[in-house]
Parts: C-alpha cells; structure tokens; sequence
C-alpha cells in the first residue's frame, strides 16, 4: 500500500528583499514548504488550506501541480485576497517578515481527505492554533487518529503571536496530546513559555503529551527526546543563500525519513538508535539544502543526488 503524507497550513507568497532591493517571489507557507519538497522526492502528497482566486492563488496552485502536490482540498475563495509577506534578509541570510493577509469571513471550506492508517498527517504554525480555523484541524487529527496515522506537529510559533501565548495554551497543548512527533526551535519554546532549554521543556511541558521531541536551534545541535533515549546531533556549517524555509524542509526530511525506513506509527517506541540516526539526517540534508538557494523547498539537484545515494 502507498502511504501518503497530508498537510494542512497556509499557503502565501514570500517575496524576498535583500538590501532594501527584491530578489525573489517564492510561493510558500510552513507546511506548504515542506508538502512541495515532499511531493519533489516523488511522495504522495495531499495539501488542505486555501487561497484567493487571483493571480498570486493561481502561482501557489500551478506549484503544487507542478511539484506533484494534490490541490482537491485547497479552498479557493471568491472574497478577500490570497496572503503576501515580505521577508527582509540581514547579514546572516535569517529573515524579518511583514504579512498582508485578507481572508474572507468563510475559511477552509474543503472536504476530509482519504486518511489511512500509518499515512503521515502533518500541521504547524499559527494556522494549527488559530481560534478561527480550530474545528476544521480537530476534524483533520480526529480522523488521523481514528484511522491510525502518524501526526507530526512543528509548532513554528512566532513572537508575533507571544501576547497569545497564554489564551491559546490549551489549543496548543491539546496538539500535543493528538501529536506522535513533535518539533519545535528554542525559540518558539521562548515565544510559548519564556523557556528555550529543551530538555527543561521536554520533561516540564511535552513529555507527558508525546514522547518524542525534536528542538533544533539554528546552527546548534538538533536535540532528540524520546521516553529515555536523548541524543544531540550536530549541523554541519554550511554557507547559506536564506534561512527561509530550512526548519520547514527540516520536517520534510525527518517526513521522508520515516516512510524511506517504512516505520509504522506502532513502530515509534521501539526505534533504535540507528533509526533515528537516519531520520534526523534526512532532516539535515533537505534543511541543508535549502540554506543554499532562494527557494522554500529543496532543489530538483538534490532530489536527483538524494534519490541516487
């Protein structure tokens, strides 16, 4: 049977300035990111989200297309206009972003995709917390966890939203109760709870909701957490072209990484220390790659070098 991995986020355009100049549109959006990667490797790949129908939703459709990504569950609204950020580049490549978001009073009017058991469901950022969109992601993992499918969680919790930190706990924690794997940065953990040590945050806020957490930290060691098993793996230094969507494709590639080993969500308690050894690598190579290049997703080269090793 083919697995499938479905996400559902947002999907917007980044345009990329670097010294007060533009350099790039890319279509994107944290979960989006990773589904275009995912759908590059040649994985089945379903998208729930929405965009307008105007020139900018019709780019972000004609990219999921064309990078084997389905689009029968994007929503695609008559009113309001698809989201814009402007992402602004500083010395080290990271990005400061404004969003221009117009959404209609009606949202993510889509139908459930086919959900089997061991598919990977995968959900992230504000998109998974906002209050407006909360029945339709409960819907989603409802359904992942009826038919027995991995959730994977990356929280992306930007300090845009560290005022809300505190009204929307509860919709956060119950993510982490719905969630298999978990990943977050030390700075989302900082924007969350004011804390950004991770074993601290794993065993004070995550462990007894999932077991197995993933925190990276920009260039600092990735840091693994499942149950007792604990192990930091180091990111090679690279020399980066933009930041932008490397946690993303992180995800992706820890995605990739579980399908390639054909682990199944009874499978995820008795990994060993060689699986998940593979896994984080497959994370680091996609986050890697994309370092390299403008592009939110990794590259078609990678794909062709990947798949030949």
């Amino acid at each position: 049977m083919n697995r499938k991995v479905i996400g559902i986020g947002e999907t917007i355009l980044d345009i990329l300035f670097r010294d007060g100049q533009p350099q790039a549109a890319v279509p994107g959006g944290s979960v989006y990111n990773a589904m275009i990667s995912l759908g590059r490797m040649g994985v089945d790949v379903t998208f729930l989200s929405e965009t307008g129908n105007d020139r900018v939703g019709q780019m972000i459709l004609e990219n999921m297309r064309n990078n084997g990504v389905r689009t029968d569950c994007v929503n695609v609204f008559p009113d309001g206009k698809s989201p814009v950020s402007l992402a602004f580049l500083n010395e080290r490549n990271d990005a400061e972003y404004l969003f221009y978001k117009d959404y209609p009073r009606q949202r993510l009017d889509v139908k459930m995709p086919d959900i089997q058991a061991d598919d990977i469901v995968m959900m992230g950022s504000y998109f998974a917390v906002t209050p407006v969109l909360r029945d339709k992601v409960k819907e989603l993992l409802d359904l992942a966890r009826e038919r027995g499918a991995i959730i994977y969680y990356d929280v992306n919790f930007r300090s845009t939203h560290a005022n809300e930190a505190i009204k929307l706990l509860p919709t956060i924690l119950e993510n982490f109760e719905y969630t298999d794997i978990l990943r977050g940065s030390a700075e989302d953990f900082y924007n969350m709870f004011g804390e950004e040590d991770a074993a601290k945050v794993y065993r004070q806020r995550v462990s007894f909701y999932c077991r197995r957490f993933l925190c990276t930290d920009a260039g600092k060691d990735v840091r693994l957490f499942a149950g007792d098993f604990r192990k930091n793996y180091p990111v090679p230094p690279i020399e980066t072209v933009s930041t932008i969507g490397a946690g993303d494709n992180f995800n992706a590639g820890v995605v990739y990484g579980l399908l390639r080993n054909r682990i199944r969500r009874t499978e995820l308690d008795s990994l060993s220390e060689s699986d998940w050894d593979d896994i984080v690598r497959c994370g680091l190579a996609f986050s890697a790659d994309v370092c390299r290049q403008v592009g939110n997703s990794v590259s078609q080269a990678f794909v062709e070098r990947y798949k030949e090793g």
